[in-house]
């Protein structure tokens, strides 16, 4: 009995991807119901201490204690490591681990970092993931060391670095933890240049993916950038000038968000808010005070999230931009989906299909259950599903107000979110036979 489950673990890498986050969740879930924990030296429920520790291995944000005051040092590193392991996932992790003791990694490791990063081969996927690590530690420390001095002139110098290492970790791997306190996030900087801009780089260099900063690195040398890189950045940076632009345009005239604020600091803050629900969870304007028009153009935006082999969650920019090449092929009567004059598989549209349809369905079969359970508006308990199965972090309030079922079905969809609908599919269905046999082509028709 024993073997056999050892066989049905080991047999599958997203298997083993997803009962390996489920331990490091169940880890912080104990850690964090330690009284040592809480400021108060008592112990925190389990439903809490459990949607904590999903929240920030699962790179999500969202809290139903403050991070800032609740938690004890203890319980902030607990959540800081959570946040780190749950980033950059715990393979890289385990794989660093094996490097530091010079072991070789083996052939059941590659193929489960391959899944882990999203990746089409193995070939070079050590290598890879040496780069991972000294990016993650060189971009986090570069941060942490901007954002100390400049929280230096608020606070004391232990406390600045504290503060500037916290939240460094925390918006690079998108998760949105901030110890800020009292749920304020960065609204107290809304127009402070250095810690948006900063924010926003970390964010985004996080949200990018390893791959295309391994390509950026590397253009230097090879003057050339790979048609995945390509595709992300375009549809990175078009979805951060057209959301900065919508934001700005519906919030501009809005006296309980960006009104009172200068020309220059609505320009900051419309790209911080443009940049954070991709998916870091951040935020430097109320939510909930932001104009409804604004708060559903946040949920399409949560929706697309960050790029494939990133620290973020959402369906991902490349398949975002299939879907979109799909569309226009279609129009034009075209029978390839063109990016870049590369043509697409159609497996890779089939894919993108695939992952948007399974998304789509959870977020709204989430959204009825608790439309049924929840006493809110629906436009809030969509944007509480999305920004959870997107592991954004951003809140309209309702995380605080949310009942033990709530509770329940935001846990499960920040840790779907994390691991993928694909990969959760690939995890618990039946490995498929070969193919013996094609049904005849029949016709239906479509629009």
């Amino acid at each position: 009995m024993f073997a056999s489950s050892l066989r049905w673990i080991y047999g599958s890498p997203p298997r083993l991807l997803m009962l390996g986050f489920a331990a490091i969740i169940a880890v912080g879930t104990l850690l964090l119901g330690l009284p040592a924990a809480t400021v108060a030296g008592e112990t925190t429920s389990v439903i809490d201490a459990l949607f904590t520790a999903t929240s920030a291995a699962c790179v999500t944000g969202l809290v139903t204690l403050d991070t800032g005051t609740h938690w004890t040092l203890f319980g902030q590193l607990v959540i800081l490591a959570l946040i780190q392991v749950g980033g950059l996932g715990f393979m890289t992790m385990a794989t660093l681990f094996a490097f530091f003791l010079k072991r070789r990694i083996s052939l059941r490791e590659r193929l489960i970092l391959q899944e882990a990063l999203n990746q089409t081969s193995m070939e070079g996927i050590v290598r890879l993931v040496r780069r991972v690590i000294v990016y993650a530690l060189v971009i986090e420390l570069t941060g942490a060391i901007l954002l100390s001095v400049r929280f230096l002139l608020d606070m004391s110098p232990g406390r600045a670095i504290y503060y500037g290492i916290f939240h460094s970790v925390s918006f690079f791997n998108n998760a949105g933890f901030d110890i800020m306190g009292q749920y304020r996030s960065l609204t107290d900087y809304a127009g402070d240049p250095a810690v948006n801009i900063v924010s926003m780089l970390l964010i985004v260099l996080g949200g990018l993916g390893f791959i295309v900063l391994s390509d950026l690195i590397d253009w230097r040398r090879t003057r050339r950038l790979t048609l995945h890189s390509k595709v992300v950045l375009a549809t990175t940076g078009f979805l951060i000038g057209f959301g900065a632009l919508v934001i700005f345009v519906f919030e501009y005239t809005n006296s309980a968000s960006m009104q009172p604020l200068g020309f220059g600091e609505k320009l900051l803050a419309a790209f911080m808010q443009s940049v954070a629900p991709r998916t870091a969870g951040v935020n430097s304007l109320d939510i909930a005070s932001l104009r409804q028009a604004t708060q559903f153009f946040l949920v399409l935006l949560m929706f697309v999230g960050a790029s494939p082999g990133s620290t973020g969650g959402g369906i991902k920019t490349t398949t975002f931009a299939a879907l979109i090449g799909a569309v226009i092929a279609m129009i034009r009567g075209k029978d390839d989906v063109v990016l870049f004059r590369y043509r697409l598989a159609q497996e890779r549209v089939y894919k993108a299909l695939t992952i948007t349809l399974l998304s789509l369905t959870l977020i709204l079969l989430a959204t009825m259950l608790l439309s049924a359970t929840e006493d809110h508006h629906f436009l809030k308990l969509l944007f509480e599903v999305t920004s959870a199965f997107s592991t954004v972090g951003m809140t309209m309030g309702l995380t605080l107000e949310l009942t033990m079922f709530g509770k329940i079905v935001i846990i499960v969809l920040m840790f779907i979110g994390r691991i993928g609908p694909l990969t959760m599919g690939y995890a618990l269905g039946r490995k498929p036979g070969r193919v013996l046999f094609r049904y005849a082509e029949g016709k239906i028709i479509i629009g």
